[in-house]
């Protein structure tokens, strides 16, 4: 593998079409596509200050580098991508890629990040101004996690979270085979028309959560005090610990909470309208 080290690149494709390259404390400086259409790259300690940086790149790790708010769109159609230690002050990051691979990544401004991306696996990684983030992406594993950011997970497919706070109004909106584990998620009207959609031992909050949902469970959550007329027209299976504010028109399953305050069962209720909604002390 060639070594570069310690150099400084401008302008557009610098380094387009490189193969088997190991590029070490060295600076892109403004300029588009640095790296496009490479293979077998590895970047150290590096700064990328141009957009469109790992166009078309296929087998590329980065490790201790920084992108600057100016490398915006910097990885869009690549595949089989290791980032560790990397920061990314720039949006739109990540679009039409696969088997991507990061652990201990800071992304401040990730706003339209992971758009139409499949196999990604995040650990210990925090992310904000994440506003439609992972949009119809798919085969997502994550765990150790901190996300700030509205409209995420939307049409999101096969996901599996672990031990995250996630703090983002509408998320998981037609998302479907999700899974969300040890976790905490805030926001409005979370995860409507949604398909398959679990939590375990969560703590969920929000007004007007889980409405529209079709197989929709929970198992040992809890639910926060702004979390009110919950479930609507979905169907569920719930064992909640702790209060539930109200709940309204469910269509079928079980609901089961230590303490209901207003069950709301009116004249629009869909059928089969059969869920049967108790509290474990009556």
């Amino acid at each position: 593998m060639e070594t570069i080290k310690h150099k400084e690149f401008e302008g557009e494709r610098p380094l387009y079409a490189s193969h088997d390259l190991h590029i070490d404390h060295v600076t892109i400086h403004v300029g588009e596509s640095s790296l496009k259409e490479s293979r077998n790259i590895k970047a150290t300690n590096c700064t990328f200050e141009g957009k469109y940086t790992l166009w078309c790149v296929h087998g590329f790790e980065v490790d201790h580098c920084l992108f600057t708010p100016t490398a915006r769109s910097s990885t869009w159609y690549s595949s089989d991508m290791i980032m560790t230690n990397t920061k990314q002050l720039a949006p739109k990051m990540f679009r039409d890629s696969w088997n991507l691979k990061l652990d201990n990544v800071d992304m401040p401004d990730a706003q339209e990040t992971f758009w139409n991306c499949h196999h990604i696996d995040i650990h210990n990684s925090r992310i904000a101004n994440a506003d439609y983030l992972f949009m119809h992406s798919h085969n997502i594993r994550i765990s150790d996690y901190h996300q700030d950011g509205n409209y995420s997970f939307q049409y999101a497919r096969n996901v599996e979270i672990h031990h995250a706070i996630i703090n983002s109004k509408d998320s998981f909106w037609n998302a479907e085979n999700v899974t969300v584990y040890d976790s905490e998620i805030n926001g409005e009207y979370m995860a409507w028309h949604s398909k398959n959609v679990t939590f375990v031992r969560c703590h969920l909050t929000g007004t007007q959560p889980l409405c529209y949902a079709e197989n929709l469970k929970l198992i040992d959550c809890t639910l926060g005090d702004d979390a009110d007329l919950a479930f609507e027209y979905s169907s569920v299976e719930a064992t909640i610990k702790g209060r539930v504010v109200s709940i309204k028109n469910p269509t079928t399953g079980h609901i089961i909470a230590d303490e209901i305050g207003e069950i709301i069962l009116d004249q629009n209720q869909r059928a089969p309208k059969d869920c049967v909604i108790e509290t474990r002390n009556k």
